[in-house]
């Protein structure tokens, strides 16, 4: 549960103590026109958090390390792939019609 919020933590830590950081920590405070308010700090901070992810995860290449069935598809692009197109302009009736067109003549009776 706590993974899950570690990357949200600066943002938290930024909404509880704005006035803090805008007062003491801000980049810009001497820059009243730019309205930051600590926003600096806190894209600051999350860089810092997206450098910190990027060093503790290592790239890892499929190619290299082939697991069971799996594999790397080539998947081709748009411009490699050829568009053909089919003529079905065979008209056929495959339905048939309970009309009858003889006139009907009720029995006569006596």
């Amino acid at each position: 549960m706590l993974a899950m919020l570690k990357p949200v933590m600066p943002v938290f830590d930024y909404v509880i103590n704005q006035d803090y950081i805008a007062e003491y920590l801000c980049i810009n405070k001497d820059k009243p026109e730019m309205d930051c308010n600590g926003k600096c700090y806190l894209m600051e901070m999350l860089e810092e958090e997206n450098q910190q992810k990027k060093q503790n995860l290592p790239a890892i290449d499929l190619r290299e390390y082939p697991i069971g069935f799996v594999q790397v598809l080539h998947i081709p692009s748009v411009t490699q792939l050829s568009f053909k197109t089919k003529n079905n302009t065979i008209y056929t009736r495959q339905y048939s019609s309970l009309f009858n067109d003889s006139l009907f003549h009720p029995p006569i009776g006596c």
